[in-house]
């Protein structure tokens, strides 16, 4: 068992709260990640002295959310969330690839931290930057990425959203647009 697990569960009040966890090799630390969808979460590490120890601690991890009532959420149940910035040139220019590293760097870090989904690839065609994010939920995922935007400085003002169910991805549907009643359009 590699990587990241990140598990999900409601409470009696239907509040959405997660549970990832991960080891980190630069710091080689155990990490826990956790709280309420789409607030600032809280952060737990340990120490690992014995890698071989990494395998465990993930089981028990895994064996702690299932007992919790947390369980992962399958992809086909989330939702495709596009966060587009319109650029001034077809192809995009370097400026634009620039722009693309920054948010998608700002935009991973933004739902990462917040349980609200992963950033899954970005592309630049036809004058725009798409950046596509997998998102348990889609309205917290739509304000965390207009904040991430306009505090990250990257031009809020071309910045359009939509969202789409996992298994629909052309059913987008505006969220929100620098233009009250525009389409959208990949």
């Amino acid at each position: 068992m590699s990587g990241i697990i990140r598990t999900y569960k409601r409470d009696d009040e239907a509040v959405l709260h997660f549970r990832e966890a991960w080891y980190d090799e630069e710091f080689k630390q155990f990490v826990i990640n956790h709280g309420v969808v789409g607030h600032q979460s809280s952060t737990d590490e340990t120490d690992v002295e014995d890698e071989s120890a990494i395998e465990g601690l993930m089981t028990a991890f895994a064996a702690q959310c299932e007992e919790d009532g947390y369980a992962e959420i399958p992809e086909e149940e989330q939702f495709w969330v596009v966060a587009q910035i319109a650029l001034k040139t077809k192809d995009g220019t370097d400026r634009d690839r620039y722009l693309e590293r920054k948010a998608k760097a700002a935009l991973t870090s933004e739902l990462a931290w917040r349980g609200l989904g992963t950033v899954d690839r970005s592309e630049i065609s036809d004058s725009k930057l798409n950046i596509f994010c997998l998102c348990p939920d889609v309205n917290k995922a739509v304000n965390a990425i207009k904040v991430c935007i306009r505090g990250e400085d990257l031009d809020f003002t071309k910045l359009s959203i939509a969202a789409a169910p996992h298994a629909e991805p052309a059913a987008f549907k505006v969220k929100h647009s620098p233009k009250t009643g525009a389409g959208f359009t990949l």
